[in-house]
């Protein structure tokens, strides 16, 4: 079992009481402290993708048959240049404009608008995911929706929150009465996968919701909407903040192809809390979605 997050005390820019112990994260050529600045560039990004919901978007297709918008990019990029002019010693792994800086040092782990199929399809469900991560180690993570103004956000060894309120994973104790969340990425193999894991299960669950949004799906099982989230074709920036969360609330993920806790090199994960998560993974035990690459 995981240790209960600690719940400390102080103050922040949006009013959250809770004592920030950064000592170890970058400062800002401000003086700002950091996490008001990053909750101030999810706002600000969230507002792009909110301003522009309504309107027509340029939409193309990745190699990988996922779309992206233009949206996506001024997201990114306005995220790049606040970032930076903040914090320019520290490295940046985004979604649509790749990498600057080391891959393994201090570096900001973004996606802009995670969700982008729903954001295009005008599906009112996608986020802003902002990560710091050192080496392999996620120190901050923030989640924002634009759309219905909630705010989660983590800071290691200090728990997590949603909208100035302190959050926990799921308080239920069976699979049976679980509200079961998933997304399934691309139409292959591995999703399929996933669809027969949930048919393995069924239907012995309350219900399932395919989300659309990795980073919303692990923000939910972070408050406890979700009883259980999993994916299998997440990159750093789908997992980064939604990682962070997850364990701040005091819940566990592991590693769909390994077994292993939750790393950002993992593409697929299970998010819950430590004693559902046993459950479920005995339950499913040997079905294809462990290891179909």
């Amino acid at each position: 079992m995981l240790d209960s997050p600690r719940h400390l005390l102080s103050s922040f820019s949006e009013g959250i009481q809770q004592e920030l112990l950064l000592d170890n994260l970058p400062e800002s050529t401000s003086g700002r402290p950091i996490l008001d600045i990053v909750l101030a560039v999810a706002r600000e990004a969230g507002a792009i993708a909110r301003d522009r919901f309504y309107t027509t978007k340029e939409v193309s297709l990745k190699r990988d048959a996922s779309l992206v918008t233009d949206v996506d990019v001024q997201s990114e990029r306005h995220v790049r240049d606040a970032l930076a002019a903040e914090f320019p010693e520290v490295g940046f792994l985004g979604e649509e404009l790749g990498l600057s800086g080391s891959p393994d040092g201090i570096r900001w782990i973004v996606d802009p608008l995670d969700g982008t199929r729903n954001y295009v399809a005008g599906l009112p469900h996608f986020a802003v995911s902002l990560a710091l991560a050192d080496g392999p180690d996620v120190l901050l993570g923030v989640t924002y929706d634009p759309m219905r103004d909630e705010m989660f956000h983590a800071v290691k060894d200090q728990g997590a929150y949603r909208n100035r309120e302190s959050i926990l994973v799921t308080r239920r104790t069976s699979v049976a009465e679980c509200l079961l969340g998933l997304d399934i990425g691309g139409i292959n193999r591995r999703s399929l996968s996933a669809l027969k894991l949930v048919e393995s299960l069924w239907p012995n669950m309350q219900s399932v919701r395919v989300m659309g949004s990795a980073t919303l799906g692990l923000a939910y099982a972070a408050s406890g909407r979700l009883d259980i989230f999993f994916h299998q074709a997440m990159a750093p920036w789908d997992v980064a903040a939604g990682m962070l969360l997850v364990r701040e609330s005091g819940g566990a993920l592991v590693d769909r192809l390994g077994g292993g806790p939750a790393t950002l090199q993992s593409t697929g994960v299970v998010a819950s809390s430590p004693s559902l998560l046993e459950e479920f993974l005995r339950l499913t035990r040997g079905q294809e979605w462990y290891s179909v690459e």
